[in-house]
């Protein structure tokens, strides 16, 4: 039972920064943002004016999705959107992460398995 009320508890703490606080994130570019903006001048809208730098060749991503972007195509509201993406991204992966451990979960072997193989009866061991 303890082993479920940590993976629920691990399940709640996750959702809560996922929807909540990942709103509060940054909103200036991390570290590879930054990098392939060296080089360029920006204006007061962030948008690049001269220079050279790699950013200049971006474009819109190619395959989309209702996820890009750190939100969810089609909400207007950001918060709501960004909240919602990232609580259904922690469901999908623990939904993806638990399937994949019950597939790969230990068994016991069946009960009409008497070869004793993979089991030690304690009766017949001696205890040294």
């Amino acid at each position: 039972m303890r082993k479920w009320g940590f993976i629920v508890g691990g399940l709640l703490v996750a959702l809560l920064l996922a929807g909540v606080v990942s709103n509060f994130a940054s909103s200036h570019p991390d570290g590879l943002d930054s990098s392939l903006r060296e080089g360029c001048t920006f204006d007061a809208d962030d948008e690049i004016t001269g220079g050279s730098c790699p950013a200049q060749q971006e474009r819109e991503h190619e395959i989309g999705g209702p996820f890009a972007d750190y939100g969810i195509a089609g909400l207007d509201n950001d918060f709501v959107s960004t909240g919602l993406s990232g609580v259904l991204g922690v469901v999908l992966t623990f939904a993806v992460a638990g399937g994949a451990f019950w597939l790969v979960r230990r068994r016991d072997p069946a009960p009409g398995n008497t070869s004793g193989a993979d089991r030690t009866d304690p009766a017949t061991t001696s205890g040294g």
